[in-house]
């Protein structure tokens, strides 16, 4: 299977029972431009039924300027942690909440400048 995310083609480059890895079209042997999804399933206890925990992790080689190295490489890793028995709305709301937290100019800014808004 492949993704598609903003035009771009992301071949399965490996895959296992609780993850898969993406290769985007920029990825060679010395740079990269991978996507991984993992997940980590429920552990139910006799109180509580659980959480699922899903990871997603873009990391992509960059070319510096004015830097001590030529190039590393970016890292955006996310994680995510949704009880059992949310509510599908619930969570439609928070992944669209969040997603405009990621288009948001402070969001951008923070990464840019390194800076905690206050």
């Amino acid at each position: 299977m492949s993704l598609t995310i903003n035009a771009k083609a992301f071949a399965t480059e490996s895959t296992g029972p609780n993850f898969a890895q993406y290769a985007g079209p920029l990825n060679t042997l010395s740079v990269k431009d991978l996507l991984r999804l993992a997940r980590t399933q429920p552990k139910p206890t006799s109180v509580f039924s659980g959480v699922g925990r899903i990871q997603s992790k873009y990391v992509r080689t960059l070319t510096l300027t004015g830097m001590l190295t030529p190039s590393h490489d970016a890292i955006f890793d996310q994680s995510i942690s949704m009880p059992l028995g949310a509510a599908s709305g619930d969570i439609d709301i928070m992944v669209n909440d969040y997603a405009a937290w990621v288009a948001h100019a402070s969001f951008k800014t923070m990464i840019k400048q390194l800076l905690v808004l206050y």
